[in-house]
């Protein structure tokens, strides 16, 4: 009889969970719930106001999701609750939130639900830079050895720089927090009553290390002396790797989801790291880059090599037995959007209308009859900082080439090549460091729905670019891992590669470069290459300074 899992995915506006036959891997049916706050960039709930480059959530909008979702693919489905084995989860990363000892977030709790660093701060919440910036240079100026498993910088997306602007900013806040944790690894402590932490966040975001643990107490007490003792005071001492079993789901879960009480519940995982079983990979040498707003590029590797301007190096970070790596891009599809939300004359709109075509696919249609460089445009894909290989918020977009001739979809055009510039850069410089990159696959929404985009990469890189045949990545790579969770017994697996194997799938379409485009593409790519360098690595800092005066 057959078996199944369910994988559910928390995204940054949308929970989504999909149900999985583990034989085959085939997909049953999915269900997606909208986040009813959103992203909290302006005011808390409670109306209090904040800051620039605040990005915020209501832990609430989590367990709706398993609320509303795991009933309806059970209603869908018609599938009896005793045959799905097991559930696994996966979300955006880093998002962290301040929590009792027993799981409940601070802003949950009257007194403190006005503050708003009581709240989940968001992968991409940024106004913890400041604190960034001085981690960075502490780190290096103490000679950190782990510093250059991170690129040589840490981001304001990940932990400690968030924690540190809540001491800093809300000490109250910091003391009645007895525990931060990842969003990925408190929905688990809800679904099965008990408190984990997974090696990918635990390694990527929190500066942990399998050999080493986490930085001295010695090199926090420099950041603030407060700081001292956070890693064994507020972060979790016990960092399980993907793919095992964090428990089974409570009564209180079963009777929210409609799920038998004791399902096997995964150990919490990382949206874009679940992706690679999502795809079938099961070894190293292969990138897999998960398009929508933004891009994370994740590998594996038989290699530990400190590449500059990664995001991180972890042993175990992605699948056991491999040190996982992680670059990527903070502004992709947002980038496309922002351009069709502001910056398209009536004309088009009118002309996609009369055409029955909604504005995205109409625009396409007019950039898909540019040749490479026929718009003499260059663009920097910095809409939203860099996030690898320059690891710098504070690094704004460019068009370069723009005349009074210019029309909206060569600018378009140039924004999504200069996407494809940037990851690129990213394979060339993991290739510089002597971590190999063989082969190049596609995830995510705009893999599926833009096949001029997945051209325009494959002729950027030089590479054929397979795409994921799921439309619902991580979820299904989360139910992967579920399936490992539940064990071979149950009617699952022992072994994460053979599940990915036989679960993940690709389209039968693979993208191949073109060589005549290719060739336009080098001598592009060597223009962006320069632009890259003279605006991102100090030579001119004009960016920074507009920005500051803005």
């Amino acid at each position: 009889m057959a078996k199944y899992v369910i994988g559910v995915d928390f995204g940054t506006l949308s929970g989504r969970a999909v149900l999985v036959e583990t034989g085959t891997g085939k997909e049953l049916c999915s269900s997606v719930y909208n986040y009813p706050h959103a992203v909290i960039y302006d005011a808390l709930p409670t109306g209090e106001p904040l800051g620039a480059d605040w990005a915020l959530q209501h832990p609430e909008d989590y367990i709706r999701v398993l609320k509303e979702t795991i009933p309806d693919i059970l209603k869908k489905s018609g599938i009896d609750p005793r045959e799905i084995i097991g559930i696994g989860t996966d979300f955006t990363a880093c998002t962290i939130l301040p929590v009792k000892a027993d799981g409940t977030p601070l802003c949950l709790i009257p007194e403190f639900k006005r503050n708003p660093h009581a709240w989940v701060k968001l992968w991409k919440h940024h106004s913890a830079q400041d604190k960034a910036n001085r981690l960075n240079e502490i780190a290096a100026q103490r000679g950190e050895p782990w510093l250059k498993n991170y690129g040589g910088k840490i981001s304001s997306e990940w932990a400690i720089p968030k924690i540190w602007q809540i001491l800093d900013e809300s000490p109250e806040i910091y003391a009645a927090a007895e525990r931060f944790i990842e969003a990925a690894d408190w929905i688990i402590w809800q679904l099965c009553g008990k408190e984990t932490r997974n090696s990918c966040t635990a390694g990527y975001k929190e500066i942990w290390n399998k050999d080493t643990g986490y930085p001295s107490k010695e090199f926090f007490k420099a950041l603030d002396p407060r700081l001292e003792n956070v890693a064994e005071s507020k972060l979790g001492a016990v960092i399980t790797p993907p793919g095992k079993k964090a428990g089974g789901l409570t009564a209180e879960m079963a009777k929210l989801t409609g799920l038998k009480e004791g399902t096997a519940v995964a150990i919490g995982n990382v949206d874009a790291h679940v992706c690679a079983a999502a795809v079938g990979i099961d070894g190293p040498d292969k990138m897999l880059a998960i398009m929508g707003t933004s891009t994370c590029h994740i590998m594996m590797s038989r290699l530990e090599k400190q590449v500059p301007g990664m995001c991180g190096v972890v042993a175990d970070g992605v699948m056991p037995g491999y040190y996982g790596y992680e670059a990527g891009q903070s502004c992709v599809g947002d980038h496309f959007s922002w351009f069709i939300n502001n910056c398209l004359p009536a004309e088009y709109y009118s002309s996609a209308k009369s055409a029955g075509k909604n504005i995205h696919k109409y625009l396409r249609e007019k950039a898909e009859t540019l040749k490479p460089g026929e718009s003499g445009l260059l663009a920097l894909d910095w809409w939203n900082g860099n996030r690898s290989v320059l690891v710098d918020v504070d690094l704004t977009g460019m068009i370069i080439g723009m005349t009074l001739q210019t029309r909206p979809e060569e600018i378009y055009r140039a924004l999504i090549e200069a996407t494809a510039y940037g990851t690129r850069k990213i394979v060339e410089n993991y290739r510089e460091n002597d971590v190999p990159i063989k082969e190049f696959y596609a995830s995510g929404g705009i893999s599926q729905k833009d096949p001029m985009t997945m051209q325009i990469y494959a002729d950027v890189l030089g590479m054929p670019v397979k795409i994921a045949e799921s439309e619902q990545g991580p979820a299904l790579g989360s139910a992967i891992f579920a399936a490992v969770a539940a064990g071979e017994a149950a009617g699952g697996y022992d072994d994460i590669f053979k599940a990915a194997r036989n679960m993940g799938k690709i389209r039968d379409k693979i993208f191949e470069p073109i060589t005549e485009n290719t060739k336009i593409y080098n001598l592009l790519y060597a223009e962006y290459e320069k632009l890259h360098d003279y605006f991102g690595r100090g030579e001119n800092n004009v960016m920074k300074r507009l920005k500051q005066l803005r």
